[in-house]
């Protein structure tokens, strides 16, 4: 008799103590969900994209890292009653631009002229680790249905959307506001004005070391195969492609070899011949580069770059200035 009342008891932990701990786990990611959220504010506008724009609305708009996440301003385009939408971001591969394609796609009307910056890091990653690799990789998930997600994982989108306490980490202190603990966060870039010439020309050192160094291959063939892909996405979309390098510094420019250019353009002019889509290369543009109050970093325009950016663009591709007609 006794030891059917210890197997009871045993029993009844057995279901009371992962039951409690789930409890307790969920009522934790009640508030973390807002925390959580804030971590992905870049995506916001991506998230309620729906609520802001109908289908078969946006005229112009852009995919891209952050090439195209920080060097493009529709104000003037706006201004003109054109509905625009960037849906660049950080570090973004041609394989989440493409994603990105197919779960908004709708959203662009007929004959959207979509820019797609083409950079030096286009064919490889711009990632240098793989936490950065899987970090990227999990900001979709808060925006991409599990169909349009690359290498879809079940736990990934439990532990990152639906429970992301299970992977808050050092993040789960902020549900204690009160503690004096100190968190520090890595610097966003682009923030420099780049008025220190000094400094400006390091930090050009340090954007190509980022892009360039340690890359056992500078041009992945299954980069170069997205983007024939995303082209064609556009084509049968009914969607206007333009292949597009921005501005860089004069300083981001001297770095990189006349090796890798020849490679480089060879590579890109191949892309634009094959598929009949226009190219267009401001990356050594002198209206750009030897001005350094157009850059709030060595490859990353300032407003007033963005702005003069867009003035040109609008002056000298052709597909911008068919669709203003």
């Amino acid at each position: 008799m006794k030891s059917k009342k210890n197997i009871l008891k045993f029993i009844i932990k057995c279901i009371t103590i992962p039951s409690a701990a789930m409890g307790i786990i969920y009522l934790l990611n009640i508030p973390y969900q807002k925390i959580d959220d804030e971590k992905y504010m870049d995506l916001w506008n991506l998230r309620m994209l729906g609520n802001q724009i109908p289908e078969d609305e946006i005229d112009f708009a852009n995919i891209g890292s952050s090439h195209g996440a920080y060097n493009f301003d529709y104000t003037a385009l706006e201004a003109l009653n054109n509905t625009c939408f960037n849906f660049g971001n950080a570090s973004q591969t041609y394989t989440y631009d493409l994603a990105l394609l197919k779960e908004y796609g709708v959203y662009l009307d007929d004959e959207c002229v979509l820019f797609i910056p083409v950079s030096y890091f286009s064919f490889n990653n711009e990632t240098v680790n793989e936490t950065e690799a899987q970090a990227l990789s999990i900001k979709y998930y808060h925006c991409l249905s599990p169909r349009n997600i690359p290498d879809y994982d079940l736990y990934t989108d439990i532990v990152t959307t639906r429970l992301p306490i299970l992977s808050a980490g050092e993040d789960i202190l902020k549900l204690c506001p009160n503690l004096n603990l100190t968190l520090t966060a890595q610097a966003a870039e682009g923030d420099d004005n780049g008025i220190n010439v000094e400094e400006f020309a390091d930090r050009a050192r340090q954007r190509y070391e980022r892009h360039f160094v340690g890359k056992e291959e500078y041009f992945l063939p299954e980069r170069i195969e997205e983007l024939y892909a995303i082209i064609e996405y556009c084509q049968n979309d009914n969607i206007i492609p333009v292949l597009i390098t921005t501005p860089f510094s004069q300083y981001y420019n001297e770095l990189v070899s006349d090796e890798f250019l020849q490679e480089f353009y060879a590579t890109v002019h191949k892309i634009s011949s094959d598929t009949g889509v226009s190219y267009y290369d401001y990356s050594h543009d002198e209206r750009f580069q030897y001005t350094l109050e157009y850059f709030s970093d060595s490859d990353h325009l300032s407003d007033a770059g963005k702005q003069y950016f867009m003035g040109v663009l609008q002056d000298e591709v052709t597909e911008v200035q068919e669709a203003l007609r």
